[in-house]
């Protein structure tokens, strides 16, 4: 069994955003389809989900690293091997929607996600004054910021559980499997080569 195991593909999957976005709560649906509360992610809370990719089960672990600003400094860290971006937006929150904005475009600048898909989540759907998808998009300017690359913007309610599903079935269908990237080999080697550099500074 343990043998069977080993062989599934395994993709990662980053779970950005702002912190009080829902990423923790999402996170925690997707897995047990529960509602948690939870309080703000110091570092990051890491899950492993089964999924089914192209009729072959598949291991999706979703790495939820906080949002607030001095650990979205460490970002970059995760950025190497991931299979997808999930950005989660407070989509009540329009005070804030500049600043979601300029992270995650900030984020998709990095040479580590290029060609990486993005699936948006207009989360918190459930709140009077949430921003539709189509209001999101336009805000964002998704389709040129995610120009090169499959992108979607999904509303959901982490807290209600509407549209979180279908939201991992989004992801699971869009992920890159190490497979089809190809450069699985060469990016081990790049991790450990960068481990050593930033080990010196």
């Amino acid at each position: 069994m343990g043998h069977l195991m080993s062989k599934q593909p395994q993709v990662q999957v980053l779970l950005l955003g702002l912190d009080n976005a829902g990423k923790s709560t999402l996170l925690y649906k997707m897995k047990h389809n529960v509602s948690v509360s939870t309080v703000p992610t110091i570092g990051f809370n890491v899950e492993m989900i089964n999924a089914r990719k192209n009729r072959k089960n598949i291991a999706v672990t979703m790495w939820d690293v906080g949002g607030q600003g001095k650990m979205r400094e460490h970002w970059h860290d995760y950025y190497q091997n991931a299979g997808a971006v999930v950005y989660v937006v407070d989509a009540s929150d329009v005070g804030r929607m500049e600043e979601a904005r300029s992270e995650l475009e900030k984020t998709l600048r990095s040479d580590h996600l290029r060609g990486c898909p993005v699936i948006l989540l207009a989360n918190k759907q459930d709140v009077s004054g949430a921003m539709t998808v189509t209001e999101m998009k336009e805000r964002f300017n998704i389709r040129k910021m995610c120009a090169g690359r499959d992108w979607l913007v999904q509303p959901c309610s982490a807290s209600t559980g509407f549209g979180v599903e279908e939201a991992f079935r989004r992801v699971v269908q869009m992920v890159k499997l190490p497979s089809e990237t190809g450069a699985v080999k060469d990016n081990i080697k790049d991790t450990v080569h960068n481990m050593r550099y930033t080990g010196k500074q």
